[in-house]
């Protein structure tokens, strides 16, 4: 049986080339640009804030995130490369984690919500690491690109966790 043009069927190929990783590389620096209008003055606020010594600069933040970006949308290509079912539920996950990173500067900077930020961010663990495990099923390489993103999450969570209990108290 020939497939013809209207044919939805999942073996029509997708774009997975350089313009879908450039897609991908937009969606994720668009959660970054929309995250760093919602924390304008994030460094000044950060320098008042009561931090635990082992806090890093301010000046930290910016180039750390700015390679973690890269890697969730290269992980998202390395799997949507390979058109398959199970890809579905894998981005779902990494949506998700990009919804959660995207809420978390406005809760924590701009509301100075420290408590819901902490809330957030642990949302944000648990889709970043169902993201790695879906991501580990399709495309190991993918998988691994997102740990240190989990690391740097699961730092910048005990952080928040610091930072608000220093301001409950």
């Amino acid at each position: 049986m020939s497939r013809t043009a209207s044919d939805p069927s999942p073996a029509r190929p997708v774009a997975r080339g350089p313009l879908l990783l450039v897609a991908l590389l937009a969606v994720c620096y668009a959660v970054a640009g929309l995250g760093a209008v919602a924390s304008a003055g994030a460094g000044d606020l950060y320098t008042l804030l009561d931090r635990p010594d082992w806090a890093p600069p301010a000046r930290l933040f910016a180039p750390v995130w700015s390679v973690l970006y890269a890697t969730i949308a290269v992980s998202a290509w390395l799997v949507l490369r390979r058109p398959r079912p199970e890809n579905r539920a894998a981005m779902v996950w990494w949506s998700l984690q990009l919804a959660f990173n995207l809420a978390w500067s406005p809760l924590f900077f701009a509301a100075r919500q420290y408590g819901l930020a902490f809330a957030d961010i642990c949302l944000l663990l648990v889709a970043l690491a169902a993201t790695v495990v879906a991501f580990g099923r399709l495309n190991r390489p993918a998988a691994l690109l997102l740990v240190p993103c989990l690391c740097w999450v699961a730092f910048a969570a005990a952080l928040n966790l610091a930072i608000w209990i220093a301001d409950t108290s």
